[in-house]
């Protein structure tokens, strides 16, 4: 009887499951197939799934009116740059508040965390006027740096959170043997926190690459990434879904591949400790 009862159960929790995943992955779904079809069938009432002339129009028309490889780029430099100098940044921070915390960690990282509820748009003037007065405007510099400042209380928190579940007794024994604190960080520490960095750095980069507000509001031609280029799309004229669709398949397609294939290591670092 409990075995039929836990059978149950299991395919119950099955069948939501996938219900679940397939609702989220649907618009994902619809905008690729949406990529391939003409203006006109991609806003016919009612739409077609899948019963309509496939072309690549979209496609060519997309990389012949914009630089793609130049997007791409810039959204590889900003999201890696701002990833690596949050984590140098963040490891050493989390070990400390992790391994020497003071009575006022708990506090700091409250503070660190509330200022990821500050509206992005409140602090658009002041950034907006830095950046233009260093010359900053339309670089990718700019973005890394607030990328990595806004992005920066997570890394922390998650880091810490995965630190925290360390035993101490390991640190203990390797400066008993003599152990510096780079050689403790370095050789210790980062070898067994390795998944939870790995998914750390692999959300952080999610983050950096689907940031939109600062992106569009800093940047013009040069600098400007994926985000920008999903917005070229969008003109006074009116949205041309279809091609819409089709950049916005470009733009999401590396980021797609990238957290599938690297979907274990972001599961074993979310289960290391991040989530309790």
């Amino acid at each position: 009887m409990a075995r039929a009862i836990s059978k149950r159960r299991t395919v119950i929790v099955t069948i939501l499951a996938w219900t679940i995943g397939l609702l989220i992955f649907f618009p994902i779904l619809w905008t690729v197939i949406t990529s391939f079809k003409t203006e006109a069938e991609a806003i016919a009432d009612p739409p077609s799934l899948f019963w309509f002339n496939w072309t690549l129009e979209n496609y060519n028309v997309v990389n012949a009116r914009s630089n793609y490889p130049l997007h791409f780029m810039n959204s590889v430099i900003i999201s890696l740059g701002s990833t690596l100098i949050g984590l140098a940044i963040a490891v050493p921070a989390a070990w400390s508040m992790a391994f020497v915390p003071s009575k006022q960690t708990k506090n700091i990282l409250m503070w660190m965390l509330s200022t990821k509820m500050l509206p992005s748009v409140g602090v658009l003037i002041p950034i907006y006027l830095i950046s233009r007065n260093l010359g900053l405007l339309d670089s990718r510099i700019a973005l890394v740096v607030i990328l990595t400042l806004i992005n920066l209380p997570i890394i922390v928190w998650m880091l810490y959170t995965y630190f925290k579940e360390i035993p101490i007794d390991i640190l203990e024994a390797a400066r008993m043997d003599g152990a510096s604190l780079k050689s403790e960080i370095l050789y210790i520490l980062t070898p067994m926190a390795l998944p939870g960095i790995a998914s750390t750095m692999l959300l952080n980069i999610i983050l950096a690459w689907n940031e939109a507000f600062w992106t569009l509001n800093l940047t013009a031609a040069k600098a400007a990434p994926l985000t920008a280029f999903i917005a070229s799309y969008s003109s006074p004229e009116g949205l041309f879904y279809a091609k819409l669709s089709a950049a916005s398949t470009m733009a999401i397609a590396p980021i797609l591949i990238m957290g599938w294939f690297s979907q274990k290591q972001l599961v074993r670092g979310l289960t290391f400790g991040a989530v309790k």
